[in-house]
Parts: C-alpha cells; sequence; structure tokens
C-alpha cells in the first residue's frame, strides 16, 4: 500500500524503533564461541560497550574489548579454566569501575580495586569507571609549586612540580624505583597522597616495598595497586588506569596526588599481548597501532588544576626500563614525547656506586627553576655545567696525559660533587638542607674535605645546622638574601676548619690549610651570629 501522508510515514518508522527496542532489550546474554589464552569470543550481546563488564556462568568477570559485528571479544579477569563453548554470558550494564575515596588509604588493592592484603574488604560507597576522558586545557593551571623528592641531585638540577609528568628511564637494576619510593617517603607530612601502581612486578619486590613504606609510617597516605608477574595480561593492562582513577577522586577534592607507575615497559607488553591474541593487527615490534594512545591517554590524566576546577593536581613518575640503554627504541621513545622531562639512570654510574646513578647530561626537566623555592634555585645555577665540565674533562684525563693545574682542579671539584650529591636510599633530605648543601658546593668550600669522609660530613653539617636559629631564618625566608648568605658561609667555614682539624691524620699541607686555615676565617663585613 503506498504511503499517502507523513503520518503514515511516521507512523511505520515508530513501528520499526518499536520492534527493534524489543528486541534490544532481550539482547542481554549471549554465549560463549571459542574461548582460549585468556581471550573469549561471544556471540549475542549485541549492545555491550567497550570496556563492559561481563560476568560467566563460574561467577568470573571478564571486559569487552573488542566490538566486532557479529561477536564481541571478551579479555578474561578471573580464572577461565572450566568455561566452553555455549557458556552463558551477562552483560552488567556498566564499564569496569573501581572504589574511590579516603577508605583505600594504606591497603593494597588489585586492579578490580579488591584488597589483597588480608585486612578485610574495602568499605567504600562511590566506584569511579577506569576510563575518563584527561581533563581539557582550560581546565588547567600551569605547574609552579615544587614537589620535593628529597633527592639532592633531582630537586637542584630536574625539579619536579605537582602536576608535571617526570619519566624515569633507564636499564634494568639501576636505581629507578629506589627514586621512585624515596619521593613517596619524602611527602610525610606534606599533605600530598601517594598512589603505586606495580605492573609486572614480583610478588617478593612488592611485599619488600610494602614493609618498607610501612617501616617509614608511609602508608599512611599510600595506597599501592598490584598486578604481579603471575597475574593474567589484562589485569596488567588496567592496573595503571585504576591508579589513575583513584588519584583522579583526590585530585576532584582539591588534594595534590603522587602516582607511580612501575613500570609502563611491561604494562604495553601486555597490551601487546592481549592485542595480537584479539586478532588486531601488529605493527612495529608487533605492538598495535595504537600502543601511543595506550600512554598518552593515561599519562595526560596527570595535571594541576585552576582554582576554578578545585585545585587539585597529580603527579606522575612513570618508569620505562631500557635494553642496554637504547632510549631510541619504540616505547621509551613514545612516553619520553608524552612527559615534561626524563631522568635517564646510566649503568656504568650506578656500577661505580654513584646513588642515585643520574646522567646529568641525557636528563632534563621541562618544568625547570619554576618548580624550585628560591634558595634553591639561587645555589644550584652552576651546578650542572660543572658536572659537564668534569665528566668532560675525567673522559680525557683517561688517556694518562700531563694535566695543567687548572684542569686538576675542575676535577678534583667535579669528584667532590658527585660525592655531595651522592645519596643513600630512603633517606630524603629537606628542601633547607639541601640548600645548605648546594651553598657549600657553590662556594667551593667541599674542596678541605678528604674524600673518604663526605657521608659523614654531610651528615654531621646537617644536624650542626639543625641546632641553630640560622637554619630557622631560612626556612622562614626560603631564600638567601646577602646578609644571610654570608652568615651561612661563616658558620660553614667555622664548622668546616673544626671538622678537619678533629680528623686523625689529616694533612693541612696536602689540603692547602698550612697558613692557620686562613681561607676558612670569617669575612668580616658578615654580621655575628647568635649559637
Amino acid at each position: 500500500m503506498p504511503i499517502r501522508n507523513t503520518d503514515q510515514f511516521s507512523t511505520i518508522i515508530k513501528a520499526k524503533i518499536e520492534k527493534y527496542a524489543h528486541r534490544s532489550s532481550i539482547s542481554e546474554e549471549g554465549k560463549v564461541i571459542s574461548i582460549g589464552d585468556g581471550i573469549a569470543n561471544v556471540t549475542g550481546l549485541d549492545n555491550a560497550m567497550l570496556n563492559e563488564l561481563v560476568q560467566f556462568e563460574n561467577g568470573s568477570y571478564g571486559m569487552a574489548l573488542n566490538l566486532e559485528s557479529d561477536f564481541v571479544g571478551v579479555v578474561m579477569l578471573g580464572e577461565y579454566e572450566n568455561i566452553g563453548e555455549n557458556s552463558i554470558v551477562k552483560r552488567s550494564k556498566r564499564v569496569v569501575s573501581v572504589p574511590v575515596g579516603d577508605a583505600l588509604l594504606g591497603r593494597i588493592i588489585n586492579p578490580l580495586g579488591n584488597a589483597i592484603d588480608g585486612k578485610g574488604t574495602i568499605e567504600s560507597d562511590k566506584f569511579m569507571p577506569i576510563e575518563k576522558i584527561a581533563p581539557g586545557v582550560m581546565a588547567r593551571q600551569s605547574v609552579s609549586q615544587p614537589l620535593e623528592t628529597g633527592i639532592l641531585s633531582i630537586d637542584s638540577m630536574f625539579p619536579i612540580g605537582k602536576g608535571q609528568r617526570e619519566l624515569i628511564i633507564g636499564d634494568r637494576q639501576t636505581g629507578k624505583t629506589t627514586i621512585a619510593i624515596d619521593t613517596i617517603l619524602n611527602q610525610k607530612g606534606k599533605d600530598v597522597y601517594c598512589v603505586y601502581v606495580a605492573v609486572g612486578q614480583k610478588n617478593s619486590s612488592i611485599a619488600q616495598l610494602v614493609r618498607t613504606l610501612m617501616v617509614k609510617d608511609a602508608m599512611k597516605y599510600t595506597v599501592v595497586v598490584s598486578a604481579t608477574a603471575s597475574d593474567i595480561p589484562a589485569l596488567k593492562y588496567i592496573a595503571p588506569y585504576t591508579g589513575i582513577t583513584i588519584a583522579e577522586e583526590w585530585m576532584s577534592q582539591g588534594k595534590d596526588v603522587l602516582i607511580i607507575y612501575d613500570d609502563l615497559s611491561k604494562h604495553a607488553v601486555a597490551y601487546r599481548t592481549l592485542s595480537l591474541l584479539l586478532r588486531r593487527p601488529p605493527g612495529r615490534e608487533a605492538y598495535p597501532g595504537d600502543v601511543f594512545y595506550l600512554h598518552s591517554r593515561l599519562l595526560e590524566r596527570s595535571c594541576r588544576l585552576n582554582q576554578e576546577s578545585g585545585g587539585g593536581s597529580i603527579t606522575a613518575l612513570p618508569i620505562i626500563e631500557t635494553q642496554a640503554g637504547d632510549i631510541a627504541a619504540y616505547i621509551p621513545t613514545n612516553v619520553i614525547s608524552i612527559t615534561d622531562g626524563q631522568l635517564f639512570m646510566m649503568s656504568s654510574l650506578f656500577n661505580a656506586g654513584q646513588r642515585p646513578a643520574i646522567d646529568a647530561g641525557l636528563s632534563v626537566s621541562r618544568v625547570g627553576s619554576a618548580a624550585q623555592i628560591k634558595a634553591i634555585k639561587q645555589m644550584s645555577g652552576s651546578l650542572k655545567l660543572e658536572l659537564a665540565q668534569y665528566r668532560e674533562l675525567d673522559a680525557f684525563s683517561q688517556f694518562g696525559s700531563d694535566l695543567d693545574a687548572e684542569t686538576k682542579k675542575i676535577l678534583e671539584h667535579g669528584k667532590r660533587v658527585m660525592l655531595m650529591i651522592k645519596q643513600p636510599q630512603n633517606q630524603p633530605l629537606d628542601q633547607t638542607d639541601e640548600a645548605i648543601l648546594l651553598l657549600t658546593i657553590k662556594e667551593r668550600l667541599i674542596k678541605w674535605i678528604p674524600i673518604n669522609s663526605f657521608d659523614d660530613f654531610k651528615a654531621q653539617l646537617i644536624n650542626h645546622f639543625a641546632k641553630l636559629p640560622l637554619r630557622d631564618k631560612l626556612v622562614q625566608a626560603q631564600a638567601f638574601d646577602e646578609s644571610l648568605r654570608i652568615s651561612f658561609i661563616n658558620e660553614i667555614k667555622s664548622f668546616i676548619k673544626n671538622y678537619v682539624i678533629g680528623i686523625k691524620d689529616y694533612d693541612i699541607k696536602l689540603y692547602g690549610l698550612s697558613s692557620e686555615l686562613d681561607l676558612l676565617a670569617p669575612s668580616k663585613e658578615a654580621p655575628k651570629v647568635k649559637k
């Protein structure tokens, strides 16, 4: 029958829509058509959403990751040995979500948000989806507040600001995780929440890390998301997104958060495994074409919000493991291009005993001195140049040729600077103490200290100033004016003079102190300091 008017046409369209709506409402169950290697192909779930949680007959859950025209590719998030063909699969009508809020502090959870620390279930009434669009440009503000790592070499040369993304990159066993853990330890009492995401780590490594945080009383403000090496690839894939979702809830409340991804190399490998099993086309190094988007959509969620959006921040320290120092490989170059700088860990420095083994030449912070207090900014300006000169001349001096006096002086100073920025594990420094040590370097007052006495010298110097009101002045001012600088120099000179005289078998002539330590005499124009 021909359609004579628009009303008839409208009636037919509505009938078609109602018929389709009725069909879609009953299509909430599907059947497994094939399963293996943690991947289930399911037919019948016509309305499934990307990242939707689906439940199998045995109670296990999966996540819809491939939405094909005639089936859905589901990655398993639990046991799948007793699932076979024609097993029933039900939609949950919600994407993968995890609990968020203060109830997670001090807990160890898996990527699905379930507690794995034996302390009972997590009582949280708020859940958030793990995938979310990053805050827009207009909701952000520039990075200008320092996130103190407590590591002298980083805070002085490669400062990290709240809302920054600073990559830690290097070969295995070069101290990458140690930097991240020291940064967490240094947030004690600074009102910064911490999220540590372990991807593909050994159970023993995570247990040791958690023990360190407990001993240092850092678990009170930390949550650990653990996807160990023995977990299935799907859990390793969603672990970083779980971590950033937890962090985002605190950021939305105006709080500052530090998140560690340890490490994104294993995260990319887990995603490559899933993609190949889902029969997605492989690209360079067999990674799928969207592996860059994998990390960019994760790291872009770290930022500093403006005051209209709450003023909170998420600072990200992603870790990438290189092979034989090759930072030009696929995944390292991807993540370098997303982040705001990198700390490059050098194997040769690490093997030589330098801690942290940061290469001052390849490392950079694209935020720079905007994330430093003025005292450190004043004292650290020439440090990178001094280390660059030392590295260049040190390589040249290996040939064994005769060196002039000026070159020897640069080498001796550089050697002492390296010892000054050397720092024991799990012993972060206060920024005021860092400024005092940097002043000692800048004024070249370390040349009288014997090479084998630097650890003791630094500890005693910090303890000495802890008892003086002079330090309190620096804490309040956060900067050196000329009067304060001279007062500190005189106090340091006085301390060094007493320190070196007290060293047994110390050769005064060898260190140029033969004329009654005249170079360590106080400056005449300096005001007197009351002890």
